[in-house]
């Protein structure tokens, strides 16, 4: 790719669950120069193999090698993938993803066997489906065989900055994504080995865990390589998020999450104490039903998503009593891995394209609102929510949004924020001192004064979560 000669370029690498996505920055200005993507297969379980195709066919490779004027590059993935390996370097198993909650049984044995308590205070996490370790249970109870050969354990970004630097002795980590393994004490910095050989049935290699502005490595083209990051605390360096600020991403998933220096202790398992990219703590809650929700009901509708869209948009604001409990692939939080969606609230009058629509919106964003609920209930402060992802684009959400959630609401510039936080982490590693670059904010939306109509709703939402799922 051509790059501008006087221009110090770094590169920015976001592996998510759906694609590979590969950005070129100014680093003294964080200005985009070029992006390119290509897609991952669809699924809860893929071949590792899958990710450096995908991060060849969007020009990763070409960057590594020192296409062009790149200096540094930073690769940031989507967190909590097992990617299990022999003493070849080769996966026993399809890496187990984020999504995948087939180990939901082996994360209630985990909590049972230690107690919520101890993971907590100890951990930083209570064991669920998404994590890491849960997954390792997994293996070692159904494919005994498998973990047997198990000689290391990686994460998604762990691998690929592994294999761009070509597969050195000792692989590297850092604390954000250590953190989600299930295995890494937040609060000592430190791993618990003890953890990972109870749930693999014996011991195994683990990555070293990089500080922030540390270097991964150079490439043999010359190209410094960051320490990388857990997907969420990239999209915290790329947005520049300070004390007050939360971010809640409508992607694949949803998330909601801040950066602080306060040190996060829930039994409840709900608020997962991870670490960010910065050398803070990032607590977070995780939902797997996020964008993805609107786009089922649009397809139950027979409507592209833009349709879909006016449909809400043209619906009364509470849907006419309607209202969707969106855990349609299970869902995370609230833990509920085996859960199915619920629509309430049906009368024939209200039955209507329209209503199903902005139901579906409600739903999602109702979700959400309690995740920010349980991390204002760990003293996290809320200023202000930063909305993200593919789904923060939908007008329908956007128009809502500052209601549901009781504080303002910006929408930073369109971007790839987690691809931009890589690249700000690789500018880091490269001059030795945290970049400067300026976040544009695009639109920002206060709650109404009479927000009575979003009251209601979320109460009606509690309720019926509770009648229904129990929680």
């Amino acid at each position: 790719m051509p790059l501008a000669l006087n221009r110090r370029v770094v590169v920015g690498v976001d592996s998510s669950t759906q694609s590979c996505k590969v950005v070129s920055v100014d680093a003294d200005t964080g200005e985009l120069l070029h992006l390119q993507s290509a897609p991952h297969p669809d699924g809860t379980s893929v071949d590792p193999q899958r990710w450096w195709e995908a991060f060849e066919q969007a020009g990763g490779s070409a960057s590594a090698a020192g296409d062009g004027r790149v200096l540094a590059l930073g690769v940031s993935a989507q967190q909590h993938g097992m990617v299990a390996l022999d003493a070849h370097g080769t996966p026993v198993h399809d890496a187990l993803l984020w999504n995948d909650v087939r180990s939901a049984p082996q994360a209630k044995a985990l909590t049972e066997r230690y107690g919520a308590s101890m993971w907590a205070e100890e951990v930083g996490v209570v064991p669920v489906a998404s994590f890491t370790i849960t997954k390792l249970a997994w293996l070692h109870e159904n494919r005994p065989e498998l973990a047997a050969r198990v000689e290391q354990v990686l994460l998604p970004h762990d691998w690929l900055t592994w294999n761009i630097l070509g597969r050195p002795p000792e692989a590297t980590t850092d604390r954000s994504d250590a953190s989600g393994t299930g295995y890494f004490s937040v609060h000592n910095n430190e791993y618990r080995l003890d953890l990972l050989e109870a749930a693999l049935g014996h011991a195994a290699r683990v990555p070293r865990v990089l500080g922030p502005s540390d270097r991964a490595g150079v490439t043999k083209g010359g190209v410094i390589v960051s320490a990388g990051a857990g997907d969420n605390a990239a999209a915290a360096l790329g947005l520049g998020v300070a004390e007050g600020d939360v971010v809640v991403s409508i992607g694949t998933s949803g998330t909601v999450f801040a950066s602080t220096s306060a040190s996060i202790t829930d039994a409840s398992g709900s608020v997962a104490g991870f670490a960010d990219a910065a050398g803070g703590q990032l607590p977070l809650l995780a939902t797997i039903n996020g964008a993805r929700t609107l786009v089922a009901t649009a397809r139950m509708l027979d409507v592209d998503i833009e349709r879909f869209g006016a449909l809400a948009l043209g619906a009364p604001i509470d849907a006419d009593g309607l209202l969707m409990l969106p855990y349609l692939d299970g869902e995370r939080t609230p833990n509920l891995p085996d859960a199915t969606g619920s629509l309430t609230g049906m009368r024939r009058a209200n039955m209507r394209p329209e209503n199903l629509a902005q139901a579906s919106v409600l739903g999602l964003v109702c979700s959400l609102a309690d995740a920010l609920d349980s991390l204002r209930g760990q003293g996290v402060p809320v200023r202000q929510v930063i909305l993200i992802g593919g789904g923060s684009q939908s007008p329908a959400v956007q128009k809502i949004a500052a209601d549901v959630f009781g504080v303002p609401v910006v929408l930073p510039a369109p971007g790839e924020y987690v691809a931009l936080g890589a690249a700000r982490q690789a500018a880091w590693a490269l001059d030795g001192e945290f970049a400067e670059w300026k976040r544009e904010i695009a639109t920002g939306v206060d709650p109404a004064d009479n927000r009575d109509w979003a009251v209601d709703v979320r109460a009606r939402y509690a309720e019926q979560r509770g009648l229904i799922y129990g929680v």
